[in-house]
């Protein structure tokens, strides 16, 4: 079920730039400036409500910024740039852009009326064009790399949270893109679930694809992030390796968080 592979990506880098993002008279994100590298596996964590998932969903433009930029491979993210001013991309353009950022939600958020298998080619078929035979092909390929393969043909409502979520990564894949992001993942599944889809997860970080991740699971971030981010009240308040950030936080309020989450006996 390995999602590994002996290419390394050349593509993927994400840059923000003091992004802000209010709803009403509530903002959400302060200031966020972030780097990822191509291949880079950077896990976001911090406390309900501090911004984690409006950030993820600015990358791919499911949410506007009100103030700064995001780009992919220096080419801004919903937006461009016309006579020294920015301007929304139109319709098209978004979602040709958003076909780049794969995206796994943490309530799956597959057709019903779909199988397995047509939720996956749905995309490559009706946004890239892909002939159908080929959709196929490589949705049953996806299938097999998350131990699905004999889930081809069954609907949503015939698949475990899990094996749902499962589907999603695949569906997620299926278009190549240069970066995946994952809205905590497994926070809707029951515990006996999560570590199927977490393995699912860990495969792909060795393939060389740009992942950010959201996720409540710090032993999963611990093990599979390059880079931890923590986040609080809409702001990043410090960042490091698993090993820096979880085994030895510099900031109180990293201290703090980290203290309610962490088992004493979590072996850093």
């Amino acid at each position: 079920m390995s999602l590994a592979t002996t290419e390394v990506s050349t593509r993927g880098e994400v840059a923000v730039r003091s992004v802000d993002k209010s709803y009403g008279t509530t903002q959400v994100l302060h200031e966020i400036d972030l780097d990822v590298a191509q291949g880079e596996v950077l896990v976001i964590i911090g406390p309900s409500g501090s911004g984690k998932s409006t950030l993820l969903r600015t990358i791919n433009h499911l949410e506007k910024v009100d103030r700064g930029t995001i780009s992919l491979d220096g080419e801004l993210i919903g937006y461009k740039v016309r006579n020294g001013k920015l301007h929304e991309r139109g319709e098209a353009e978004i979602l040709a852009q958003r076909t780049e950022v794969g995206m796994v939600f943490q309530n799956f958020n597959l057709f019903g009326h779909l199988t397995a298998l047509q939720n996956i080619v749905e995309a490559p078929i009706h946004a890239r064009k892909v002939p159908k035979a080929k959709a196929q092909a490589r949705a049953k390929e996806l299938l097999a790399r998350v131990g699905l393969a004999d889930k081809a043909d069954a609907y949503p409502r015939q698949l475990s949270g899990g094996q749902q979520q499962r589907v999603a990564i695949a569906r997620a894949l299926a278009l190549d893109p240069k970066v995946v992001l994952f809205d905590e993942p497994t926070s809707a599944l029951d515990p006996e679930l999560v570590t199927e889809v977490l393995e699912v997860i860990k495969d792909l970080a060795k393939s060389g694809t740009t992942l950010i991740i959201v996720t409540h699971e710090i032993g999963f971030a611990r093990d599979v992030a390059d880079r931890i981010v923590f986040m609080d009240g809409g702001r990043i308040v410090e960042q490091g390796t698993p090993r820096e950030l979880l085994a030895n936080p510099q900031h109180e309020r990293t201290k703090s968080f980290l203290s309610k989450v962490i088992e004493p006996a979590f072996n850093i």
